[in-house]
């Protein structure tokens, strides 16, 4: 008896291996996959503006990092003592701007050196619906909660975002061959926008998807919204604001993401460098110092067996934590 529906994927071609560096950017789901990955130490970057939920804030990210645009104190602004970015997370403030302008451009030539050296390109888009700032007409990236008066909201048509991303395709597979861009839609729901305005919002961005996938670079696609969709619609799959996907969610979803971009031999690499990483989150609730010593030991025999048959896998952050233990 089949109880659910469920989403087929065929396993991708490309295969994802400790030797194919990975950037995500988009929404918080791509953060999501992309920390499951960094996880099992992959090599990894995630949205090195911060997270970005629309088309073409995602563009404007991708141009910021590709033509190595360095931004001056004329692109930031200043608002409650705080320095900030309408291209950036709420991370890169500051009260001073000579450490925003420091923090922006460091990150982005990071971003462009790994861009670089990438084999696969995650986008995942959000919402279709942008801000644009009043005084200057910018679709802006983050409005850092300033007055909703400063900005006007539009929705995009699929054939807006069909046109710019023909075009940023384009630049990337003229300046990025070898690399590999798989679209996905974020199942998070943009509950703000109401029922209806985000079934309206998610429909704009399949379509232009669906267009985009037609491009001579042979885009790829991952059907993360629909696997919350479907194989997963019940509502002890969402987080407490059941908007976002739980973390059984995302285990879950990230369960099929590996089986469809993974090999049997980086899975199971994954497997144990997680183990790992996941050990030295693990909050200690003993105060008996040997079962400690006894647990960090084990774990610092795991890091040895997994450096030297995974040489290129860096441990020592992780090796240094345990041995402080003992």
């Amino acid at each position: 008896m089949e109880l659910k529906t469920s989403v087929n994927i065929e396993k991708s071609p490309e295969r994802i291996t400790y030797s194919d560096p990975v950037l995500f950017i988009g929404s918080c789901f791509a953060s999501e996959i992309g920390l499951k990955l960094a996880e099992g130490k992959l090599p990894v970057m995630i949205n090195p503006a911060g997270t970005v939920y629309n088309p073409v804030s995602v563009i404007n990210t991708l141009d910021s990092v590709i033509s190595g645009k360095t931004i001056t104190e004329n692109d930031l602004f200043c608002h409650n003592a705080s320095w900030l970015s309408f291209s950036h997370y709420t991370d890169f403030s500051s009260d001073d701007p000579g450490k925003v302008i420091e923090k922006i451009n460091s990150a982005s030539s990071r971003a462009f050196e790994f861009l670089k050296k990438s084999h696969f390109l995650f986008i995942t888009f959000g919402t279709a619906r942008v801000f644009r700032l009043k005084k200057t007409g910018a679709i802006v990236s983050n409005c850092h909660k300033l007055p909703s008066s400063y900005f006007d909201r539009e929705l995009l048509s699929a054939g807006e975002i069909v046109r710019l991303w023909n075009n940023q395709l384009e630049i990337l597979k003229e300046k990025f061959p070898e690399l590999k861009i798989i679209f996905t839609i974020s199942p998070v729901r943009h509950w703000k926008d109401g029922a209806h305005g985000n079934q309206v919002s998610k429909s704009i961005l399949f379509l232009a998807v669906e267009e985009l996938m037609k491009h001579v670079s042979s885009p790829g696609y991952f059907p993360a919204y629909e696997i919350m969709m479907d194989e997963l619609r019940d509502y002890r799959f969402y987080d407490e604001d059941m908007i976002h996907p739980s973390r059984l969610a995302v285990d879950y979803i990230w369960e099929a993401f590996s089986r469809c971009y993974l090999d049997e031999k980086t899975i199971s690499v994954w497997k144990e460098a997680s183990k790992i990483t996941r050990a030295v989150k693990h909050r200690i609730t003993t105060g008996n110092i040997t079962a400690i010593r006894e647990f960090a030991g084990n774990m610092l025999s795991s890091i040895s067996k997994l450096e030297t048959s995974e040489k290129h896998i860096d441990l020592a952050n992780e090796k240094e934590y345990f041995r402080n233990l003992i």
